[in-house]
């Protein structure tokens, strides 16, 4: 019975988290678009939170170096959603069923691609534009998609290890390196000057918010799937007993 009502708790804790830091991720993005709004940006361009964010600019300067580093290190968190596709499509294979793949790993999939709808929204609205031109081009800069991507991505490293891995030295090591990996990949963001300060603070909410959400789901999956066996349980006693 504890067990039950700490699960229950946790899911229903977690989710009034992500429900509340996507929340505070619209309120944001509102504001970014409503607080000391000047063309400062490329071309004339609105960015929201000017002083500040031309301020951490030219104090950053820009580094292309720190740029392309990390932009081939986002294939990283790529590689990590890759690979929890192949283990489930093997469990897909091996047990002939999709209802059968663990629900953790289907719920993952579907996070993955909210993950990746979130970006396209802002892509195809653009918020604000980097403070500088990529390859010519003006692009999208709210939120930093690769430091949504990381954000979304590194914690599920983490969080599938710490539940299918039995090892507490393989589970420190993805804690570490998670955590090592995302602080690195935001910072060199940070400083490489090609976002704008509030671009990365935006990613940081939303992604924090979507993994706290799909951290509640995969509780409540937890939930269910133990209800389920409590209830087989019982009729097997009562079969039992009737035997």
């Amino acid at each position: 019975m504890p067990s039950a009502t700490r699960r229950r708790s946790a899911g229903r804790g977690e989710l009034l988290a992500g429900l509340a830091l996507l929340a505070a991720f619209a309120l944001w993005t509102a504001l970014v678009q409503c607080v000391d709004v000047r063309p400062v940006g490329q071309n004339g361009t609105d960015v929201g939170f000017a002083a500040l964010n031309v301020w951490f600019h030219e104090l950053t300067g820009v580094h292309m170096g720190i740029y392309l580093v990390t932009d081939w290190l986002g294939l990283v968190p790529i590689a990590v959603c890759l690979c929890f596709g192949v283990l489930g499509a093997v469990q897909l294979v091996r047990r002939r069923s999709l209802l059968r793949v663990d629900a953790d790993l289907l719920l993952l999939g579907a996070y993955y691609i909210l993950v990746v709808f979130g970006y396209l929204v802002f892509e195809m609205s653009p918020v604000n534009y980097r403070p500088i031109p990529i390859d010519g081009m003006m692009e999208a800069s709210y939120p930093s998609s690769t430091t949504l991507l990381v954000l979304s991505v590194m914690p599920t490293l983490k969080y599938q290890v710490d539940r299918r891995a039995k090892s507490l030295v393989l589970r420190g090591a993805a804690t570490v390196f998670a955590v090592g990996f995302s602080a690195l990949m935001v910072l060199g963001r940070l400083v490489a000057g090609v976002h704008w300060a509030t671009d990365i603070v935006g990613a940081a909410l939303l992604a924090a918010g979507l993994f706290m959400t799909y951290r509640s789901a995969v509780a409540f999956a937890d939930r269910r799937r133990a209800n389920l066996d409590t209830e087989g349980r019982g009729w097997s006693s009562a079969r039992s007993c009737r035997s």
